[in-house]
């Protein structure tokens, strides 16, 4: 099904709008215009028979009617109206009724009763004409009874006269839907030119002028949709250079241990080697697959961290029994490096198990590569009125303020002389874990002292 565009829209909703209102105006134009000239009319038959009233009790009624009947049918001024003078229940003493139309069965009004509007009766003929009639009686001078006056009118005129006006209504109404309609459409065209300009400028943006943004200069209605886009946009940019510096970076770890590989690989294949030779190339091969297979397995990891979809297992956790198993399996790392661990955890915390202790696992090898031997590194937890903080603590070089805030990039390292064999994804691996939890990390170096803070919500 085909949409309509906006611009169609709008114009459809005016035009439709204007409609309405003008269809109610004229409606309600119609009906006080028909109200008002239906009250003239009644008011007209009832002063008609006020003056035949006060004609027939100043003059002699019959000898008037006999002698100046043409007055009579002169009062009544067209051949739609009907009149009739009688006595009750007596044959007419004059008739008027060019139209021939049947005279109407209504009680007429007493003598000493004034004429209101309400002693006016409508109906309606065959064809739908209104017709108006009404009824009095008059005593005559010389007193010889009362005379029963009936007088009536055909609204033809009228009817034509509100047909004619609800002619014009409905002409007028649809004029000005079409008149609108073309009026919506340049105004709206018009008022979208910012959008069009918008479109033209968004289409000019690809990945090599990521770093260009929305103007703002737009109408008030279109900052937010602006203000957005270029959030997106930034993003976008952050993303892509993100990726690009991944990719290049991966591309520079892969390539000493690939480059190790086929140097040794090479030496060993240029001549004949003993047993023992070829036996020593292999350990060394194997150590660089290891770390090349390590290193897969974390950008792996890192890639299904960073799924907003992953599911993670969250259970309770008890603080306690996980600093045992940590100490248990690093205490004999601290002791080759000439260090010590204090774990102080306590309570509980509802995270995923396997990734929380990977997270504090590579916190406190990270702690142990890079401290000061001789030095304590301290493991411990906090409750805080947001959630609970879980702290890796060691004594080591200060971290300058661009190094903490790159600390958990991909494959970035602080001290490269001092890597000993470290692929550079471990803290990055921690923040993936706690974007997962919902969480945060950070690093705080001051004093010589390395601080590394999981905050759990």
């Amino acid at each position: 099904m085909k949409k309509f565009s906006l611009a169609a829209r709008l114009s459809l909703m005016l035009s439709a709008t204007v409609i309405v209102i003008f269809s109610f105006s004229g409606i309600a134009l119609y009906h006080s215009l028909a109200v008002q000239i239906g009250l003239r009319d009644d008011a007209a038959l009832l002063t008609r028979i006020d003056q035949i009233r006060t004609l027939l009790r100043d003059e002699d009624a019959i000898t008037l009617i006999q002698q100046k009947p043409r007055l009579f049918a002169n009062m009544l001024g067209n051949t739609e109206s009907l009149l009739v003078l009688r006595f009750p229940g007596r044959p007419p003493l004059i008739v008027v009724n060019p139209g021939q139309r049947p005279l109407p069965a209504i009680t007429p009004v007493a003598a000493d009763q004034p004429l209101t509007l309400s002693s006016v009766h409508h109906l309606a003929i065959n064809d739908g004409t209104p017709f108006i009639s009404a009824a009095a009686l008059t005593p005559t001078r010389d007193g010889s009874g009362q005379i029963e006056i009936i007088t009536g009118r055909l609204m033809s005129e009228r009817t034509q006269t509100m047909n004619s006006y609800c002619n014009q209504i409905i002409l007028a109404t649809s004029l000005a839907a079409l008149l609108v309609a073309a009026m919506s459409v340049w105004l709206v065209r018009r008022s979208l030119s910012p959008l069009r300009s918008l479109a033209t400028e968004a289409n000019s943006i690809d990945v090599r002028h990521l770093s260009r943004r929305m103007p703002d200069q737009a109408p008030a209605e279109l900052q937010p949709l602006i203000a957005a886009f270029n959030q997106m946009l930034s993003r976008l940019e952050m993303g892509y250079q993100q990726l690009s510096q991944v990719s290049a970076d991966m591309a520079h770890e892969l390539r000493t241990p690939v480059g190790t590989l086929l140097g040794q690989t090479e030496v060993a294949l240029s001549q004949t080697r003993s047993v023992s030779d070829y036996q020593a190339l292999l350990g060394s091969n194997y150590e660089e697959l290891e770390r090349l297979s390590k290193m897969i397995d974390n950008m792996l990891f890192l890639a299904r961290a960073e799924d907003a979809s992953q599911a993670i297992d969250i259970q309770c956790i008890d603080l306690v029994q996980l600093g045992e198993k940590l100490q248990d399996y690093f205490d004999n790392m601290a002791e080759e490096k000439g260090m010590r661990l204090e774990m102080e955890m306590h309570g509980e915390l509802h995270a995923d198990p396997q990734l929380l202790q990977r997270a504090l696992a590579n916190l406190m090898a990270n702690a142990l590569r890079y401290g000061d031997r001789d030095t304590t590194i301290r493991v411990y937890s906090t409750a805080q009125p947001h959630g609970i903080e879980l702290v890796v603590e060691n004594h080591g070089p200060v971290l300058s303020a661009e190094q903490q805030t790159r600390i958990f990039d991909r494959f970035w390292r602080a001290d490269t002389s001092r890597h000993q064999g470290s692929s550079g994804l471990g803290l990055s691996i921690v923040r993936g874990i706690m974007r997962l939890h919902q969480g945060s990390c950070e690093v705080k170096s001051e004093h010589g002292v390395n601080r590394f803070t999981l905050r759990f919500p």
